[in-house]
């Protein structure tokens, strides 16, 4: 999917959304800075893979380190690793640093850090590296069909 067809699914999806546009960036703790957005709200999207090849996503605050044994307890798989920058844009269908929580070109089964729940909006990529989206944290469970689980741990 290319960061044009994400506003589409959005729009299909009928969820709000909100695009913040930012300077370029790939890290988490730039991306904040740069949108001045609180980093606990801005989430890591990160494409990982269990020993089984499936692929799925983890979707943990940028303020915290994801937790890969508990993201594979939480899918019931023995393990999980993450994949590397150029096949997380191969499997998501965006650049890392750009990858948004919702409308991948693979559809993943996704676990979300329950601390994530306390917001009623979260922000995470906004399909390129220079925007961020705003979304309802009940429209990405609702369109991920995420399991929530305690996935992270403090930095």
């Amino acid at each position: 999917m290319n960061p044009s067809d994400l506003e589409g699914y959005l729009k299909k999806n009928r969820v709000w959304y909100r695009f913040i546009y930012k300077s370029e960036t790939v890290h988490t703790a730039d991306a904040a800075k740069a949108a001045g957005v609180e980093i606990g709200r801005l989430t890591k999207n990160l494409v990982s893979e269990t020993d089984e090849g499936e692929y799925v996503l983890l979707i943990v605050p940028g303020n915290r380190r994801v937790n890969l044994k508990a993201a594979a307890k939480a899918l019931g798989v023995r393990r999980v690793k993450l994949v590397s920058f150029e096949r997380a844009e191969e499997i998501s269908g965006y650049p890392p640093g750009g990858t948004p929580s919702v409308g991948h070109k693979v559809f993943m089964r996704t676990v979300i850090d329950r601390s994530l729940l306390d917001y009623e909006t979260v922000y995470c990529g906004g399909g390129s590296r220079d925007r961020l989206l705003e979304l309802r944290t009940r429209d990405v469970l609702r369109l991920s069909k995420a399991v929530i689980a305690d996935i992270s741990k403090i930095m």
